[in-house]
C-alpha cells in the first residue's frame, strides 16, 4: 500500500521551528511492505524553513504568529499534497498530529497559548474528504503492521 506520510517523519527539517521530528513507528511502516510518500503541505504552498509558527483561526484562516494571513499559503499545498496522494493512488495519510496542516481532530486554537480544539488541519481535511483514510502518528492502526 502507498501511504502519504508528513516528510517531517522521515528526518526531513521542515517543520516552522527548522526541525524534523523524526518518527520511527512511520518510518516501519516501510518495513511492513508499505511505500512512503513524503509531503509537507507547507513547504508545497511555498512557505520558508524556519517560519514563524501558525494556527487556525475561528474564521478558518491560518494566522502566523508574527501576524501574517499565510491562508492561501496553506490551501495550495493542500492541494498539491492532495494531488501527489491522487498521482500516487495512496488510500492512507498518516500526518503530524496538531498541525494546521497535518492535524487530524486536534488542532491549536488560534491564540498562539498552546490551547488545542477539536478541528483539522487543511492539508488533513481537503484529503479525508477526498476519501483518504488520515490518521496522525499518535493513532496509528495496527493493521497497517500487518
Amino acid at each position: 500500500m502507498k501511504i502519504l506520510v508528513s516528510h517531517c517523519f522521515l528526518g526531513e527539517p521542515c517543520r516552522y521551528d527548522g526541525a524534523s521530528c523524526l518518527d520511527r513507528q512511520v518510518i516501519e511502516l516501510h518495513g511492513a511492505g508499505h511505500e512512503l510518500i513524503p509531503v509537507c503541505p507547507e513547504l508545497l504552498g511555498g512557505l520558508d524553513v524556519p517560519r514563524s509558527p501558525a494556527e487556525i483561526q475561528p474564521d478558518g484562516r491560518v494566522i502566523a504568529q508574527d501576524g501574517r494571513d499565510v491562508t492561501e499559503a496553506y490551501r495550495a499545498g493542500a492541494e498539491r499534497a492532495l494531488a501527489i496522494a491522487r498521482e500516487h493512488g495512496c488510500t492512507v495519510a498518516v500526518l503530524k498530529a496538531r498541525s494546521p496542516s497535518c492535524g487530524s481532530g486536534e488542532v491549536y486554537d488560534g491564540t498562539f497559548t498552546r490551547t488545542l480544539r477539536s478541528g483539522w488541519g487543511i492539508a488533513a481535511r481537503m484529503l479525508a474528504e477526498a476519501g483518504i483514510e488520515v490518521m496522525d502518528e499518535e493513532h496509528l492502526q495496527a493493521s497497517l503492521y500487518l
